[in-house]
């Protein structure tokens, strides 16, 4: 058991305030961008590609962790206010919001780049979101934020900003869960490389990511007062059909029709490669 009262902000200088949080997102990008450079030229992909899918990605992120946040927590209060849902740095990114804002993005991407098509996109992006989110939870265990419920056990940490009880760090199960998550989708991806089914990789990141995110719920402090008259809380009651849909995507694998169009599948992009060079 350990007291954390670690100051949020890294340094300020003037009008610029750098957080933790803020470094551990930056983070997050710089990391994905560098596994997907290594990704692309394993897979012999047009690199310059990256700047437009940097973007795409960046806006889904963004967009649709704070809309997320926004819709599923507290809908009434920032569609009272909606000026409020610009004020990004007052708080609130919801990462059910952010997975849903990506998969949007990259679906706009992939509709315009027809040798990069969406399962092939979403399945090797999980690798770089899975060590994304573990960044991520480390910046809300720097904010002392989503914490954990009251606990007796040895590593409870007493995070002095909000008050003086032990509790679960709930942020370090999930950095380390997400990071162990992206260790093995690596693992998968390398021995696969390009012959990797689509999906295969998607439907293992949402069944691990949000199975233990379902999990984990329940050592968690409620984000919001009305989550405690719910039969789960929203994080769980959001993460339950992004688990199903990981189980339809395996699933869907061993569908014959599907093995054949996948096969159809990689040829077209081998002929849209061809095009492009």
């Amino acid at each position: 058991m350990f007291h954390w009262n670690v100051n949020p902000e890294l340094f300020h200088y003037g009008f610029i305030h750098i957080r933790y949080y803020s470094l551990m997102w930056m983070l997050a990008f710089l990391v994905g961008i560098y596994i997907f450079n290594w990704i692309y030229k394993r897979e012999h992909k047009p690199v310059e590609d990256l700047d437009s899918l940097l973007v795409y990605v960046l806006l889904g992120t963004i967009i649709g962790a704070r809309l997320g946040h926004c819709i599923f927590y507290d809908p009434v209060y920032y569609f009272s206010q909606p000026v409020r849902i610009l004020k990004i740095w007052e708080g609130g990114l919801a990462s059910h919001g952010a997975a849903i804002g990506i998969l949007l993005a990259l679906y706009l991407y992939a509709r315009k780049h027809p040798d990069q098509p969406f399962l092939w996109l979403v399945d090797r992006i999980t690798i770089a979101v899975a060590i994304g989110g573990s960044f991520v939870r480390i910046g809300n265990f720097f904010n002392s934020e989503i914490i954990g419920r009251p606990a007796h056990v040895p590593w409870a940490v007493i995070f002095d900003r909000v008050d003086q009880i032990p509790r679960h760090p709930t942020q370090i199960y999930e950095a380390l869960a997400y990071f162990l998550i992206f260790l093995y989708l690596l693992y998968k991806y390398k021995k696969q490389g390009a012959n990797t089914p689509h999906g295969q990789l998607f439907g293992l990141f949402l069944i691990l990511v949000f199975g233990f995110r379902f999990f984990v719920e329940f050592f968690k402090e409620y984000q919001e007062p009305f989550e405690a008259h719910l039969p789960l809380d929203m994080g769980q009651i959001l993460s339950v059909p992004l688990v199903l849909l990981g189980i339809y995507y395996l699933v869907r694998l061993k569908n014959p029709k599907v093995i054949a169009k996948q096969k159809e599948q990689k040829e077209k992009m081998a002929k849209a490669k061809k095009k492009k060079v």
